[in-house]
């Protein structure tokens, strides 16, 4: 179980990558980056498929006898499905939600299918599920600081350049535009991070039996974060906000974070 545990591992590292990289070359067309996504999640797919050759051929099981047997296979039909549309049809946002959904049922697979293999192992197993998504949540929330920070100095910036009393040192804050790219960008890689960081706290919970509450303040408060800041995305891209505008909504997105973060976390039910 212990090797077999790395391995579980290392195929929800490279898909979890896989998801983050379809998603900054949705926001951003990025061909290299989307080249890079697709081959990781080729990876995902031939270490699905020798797991499911291996239970067909040596154990003579087809993985659909059980409810979670069956969510290895329905895992490993998306997957498929996504590297098919992939190459067939232009990049859509179809693959990134088929993956964001398979990652959910493999998860669930393999958390699930840890516990019933060995007790101690399966326990140390969710317990690392539960760090990844306190670990992933909180590097998510550092690109957002990030990104708050750009957004906070262009508007500064803007500032001193529209009243003409800008300080010699003020023009080390950069290029307007180039604020506003950096804090565009470093909210792109935040949303998938935060995105994935939810899906793993569900998952620990499901399979824990942790006393889950969809309306605990800190759950409801981190989709509320998630939401805020994939309408920072809409407005960017479907909208054409840019500049100020957007700088500001970005600054109130992270007021909404801080809240989360600070307060939430003394009203959950079950965080800490």
């Amino acid at each position: 179980m212990f090797e077999l545990k790395w391995l579980y591992e290392i195929i929800l590292i490279i898909y979890g990558l896989s998801i983050i990289g379809y998603f900054i070359d949705f926001i951003q067309s990025n061909q290299k980056v989307n080249k890079v996504a697709f081959w990781l999640l080729g990876m995902v797919w031939t270490i699905q498929t020798v797991f499911l050759l291996y239970e067909v051929l040596i154990n003579r099981n087809f993985p659909i006898a059980t409810l979670n047997d069956s969510l290895f296979f329905y895992a490993w039909i998306l997957v498929t499905f996504s590297l098919i549309i992939s190459r067939l049809f232009p990049t859509h946002f179809i693959v990134f939600f088929i993956n964001v959904f398979g990652f959910f049922i493999l998860l669930l697979y393999i958390t699930s299918n840890a516990n019933k293999q060995t007790f101690s192992s399966g326990i140390q197993f969710v317990h690392e599920i539960l760090v990844s998504h306190i670990t992933l949540a909180i590097v998510s929330y550092g690109f957002f600081t990030i990104s708050f920070l750009f957004s906070l100095m262009f508007m500064i910036q803007y500032r001193f350049l529209k009243r003409k009393k800008g300080l010699r040192w003020m023009w080390r804050f950069g290029d307007l535009k180039q604020l506003d790219t950096y804090s565009f960008r470093a909210v792109t890689i935040g949303v998938p991070f935060l995105l994935i960081a939810i899906i793993l706290g569900v998952v620990w919970a499901y399979v824990s039996k942790a006393e889950f509450y969809w309306f605990d303040m800190k759950t409801a408060g981190s989709i509320l974060v998630l939401g805020v800041y994939v309408v920072y995305l809409l407005l960017r891209l479907v909208k054409g906000y840019q500049g100020k505008t957007i700088s500001m909504f970005n600054v109130a997105a992270f007021l909404i974070l801080i809240i989360n973060f600070l307060l939430s976390s003394s009203l959950s039910n079950f965080h800490f």
